[in-house]
């Protein structure tokens, strides 16, 4: 098996793992696989996953190409940034950074 498709097999385990709603403990029991090579493999995808920038979209609200930008509302989970016109990239890019790693 090569290491693309030992991915994928562990991928579509961890799927259905997390759709089970089951414990680690369970889960594996009942799919005779080895609790540390589950948990091994959460990490391994998770962090694979996670890694490098995402797109993510963004929408303006009535601003146009033609309409001078007013203002940016940034939501990252509970924290909301309010970026006007102006504003310091470097805070901003070490402000998402950190509640990023929240």
């Amino acid at each position: 098996m090569t290491r693309a498709e030992l991915r994928e097999v562990w991928r579509e385990r961890v799927a259905a793992f997390r759709a089970s709603g089951m414990s680690v403990r369970r889960w594996c029991a009942e799919q005779g696989i080895k609790e540390h090579q589950l948990r091994y493999w959460l990490r391994r995808l998770d962090s694979a996953d996670t890694q490098g920038p995402r797109w993510i979209p963004v929408t303006l609200n009535g601003a146009g190409p033609w309409e001078e930008a007013r203002g940016l509302v940034i939501r990252i989970g509970r924290a909301t940034i309010e970026v006007e016109p102006g504003f310091d990239r470097t805070l901003l890019a070490d402000v998402v950074r950190v509640l990023t790693q929240c």
